[in-house]
């Protein structure tokens, strides 16, 4: 949770309808217990330092997961660790035999944008599902 709100903060994206204020934060193990989920954790020299997941998120198409809480801290960007851990989610989740994966993000997050453009990631004119992120207003959705 400290990763999550220290980087929306450190972009000045910790606005209400984003995880900084979603209580859920607050308890990942307990959120990605749920069945066709996962959370990987990035470490870097011992240290832990990002994490991301996939999740069955209510209203999505079938056959469609979200990429979620997917954080880096500073020190661990542009060594490649996002790369591999979106490579991980997206392995995991055509694994889990999801056909496609949509992420909600906001334009603060400068950083991740052209990461998810350079995997394949396509824009989408409005949210789908119900992840009660309402502060997020860049929507992509890619086919695995």
């Amino acid at each position: 949770a400290k990763i999550i709100r220290d980087t929306l903060a450190e972009f000045k994206a910790n606005k209400p309808g984003t995880v900084y204020f979603d209580e859920t934060t607050d308890h990942l193990f307990d959120v990605f217990k749920k069945e066709n989920s996962v959370y990987f954790i990035a470490e870097y020299d011992g240290e832990i330092v990002g994490g991301g997941g996939i999740y069955p998120t209510q209203n999505l198409a079938e056959g469609t997961c979200e990429l979620v809480k997917f954080y880096l801290v500073k020190k661990a960007r542009g060594k490649g660790i996002g790369k591999m851990l979106m490579q991980k989610c997206i392995n995991t989740a055509k694994d889990m035999g999801y056909k496609k994966m949509y992420l909600e993000t906001m334009p603060e997050l400068t950083i991740a944008i052209p990461m998810y453009e350079k995997l394949g990631f396509t824009y989408l004119s409005q949210s789908q599902g119900n992840s009660g992120h309402t502060g997020c207003n860049v929507w992509m959705i890619k086919d695995l």
